[in-house]
C-alpha cells in the first residue's frame, strides 16, 4: 500500500477503481457528448486523450494532473454530477484550476452531489497509480493505493 496526502477541495469517503491520464483533461471534449446525448454513463469522447478514449469513467476516481480546454468546464463538470454520470472523485496531482474547483463546488452546493475531490496530492503519486487500481480515500484528503493493476 502507498498513501499520498493532498488538500481537500470536495470531501468524502470512498473506495474504488481508479482511471487515470497523464494529460490534460479536457472536461468539455471528454463528457459533453454523454451528457448532450443524455447517456447512463461517461464514455470519454476526447480523441486526443489517448488513455482514456472511449473508455468509461462513471463512478471510477479519475486521477489526472490538471483540466484542460473550454471556459465551460465547470458548467460541464456540474451537469454530468447533476446527471449522476460524473466520476465519483477528482484527484489532481497538481492545483486544481478555478472552473473544475467551481463546478465540483456547485455540484456539490446546488445538486447536493457526491462528488469527491483532492488537489495537490503530487507527481509521484500519478506516476505510481494506474488504470484499474484500487484506491481509498479518506475525508481528511489521505489517499491510499490499496492494490496496484500491473
Amino acid at each position: 500500500m502507498k498513501t499520498f496526502k493532498g488538500r481537500v477541495i470536495a470531501k468524502g469517503n470512498f473506495k474504488g477503481e481508479a482511471a487515470v491520464t497523464h494529460s490534460g483533461f479536457n472536461t468539455l471534449a471528454s463528457f459533453q457528448k454523454s451528457a448532450l446525448m443524455n447517456k447512463k454513463n461517461v464514455i470519454v469522447s476526447d480523441q486526443n486523450n489517448k488513455e482514456l478514449f472511449n473508455k468509461d469513467i462513471t463512478g471510477k476516481i479519475l486521477c489526472l494532473p490538471i483540466t484542460i480546454g473550454s471556459t465551460t468546464g465547470g458548467l460541464v463538470i456540474q451537469t454530468v454530477c447533476e446527471m449522476g454520470i460524473n466520476p465519483k472523485a477528482f484527484l489532481f496531482s497538481e492545483s486544481i484550476d478555478s472552473l473544475a474547483a467551481s463546478g465540483i463546488i456547485l455540484a456539490k452546493v446546488w445538486q447536493n452531489s457526491d462528488v469527491i475531490c483532492i488537489d495537490r496530492l503530487g507527481k509521484e503519486f500519478l506516476d505510481t497509480v494506474k488504470t484499474g487500481d484500487t484506491l481509498e480515500i479518506h475525508e481528511d484528503g489521505t489517499v491510499d493505493i490499496l492494490q496496484t493493476n500491473y
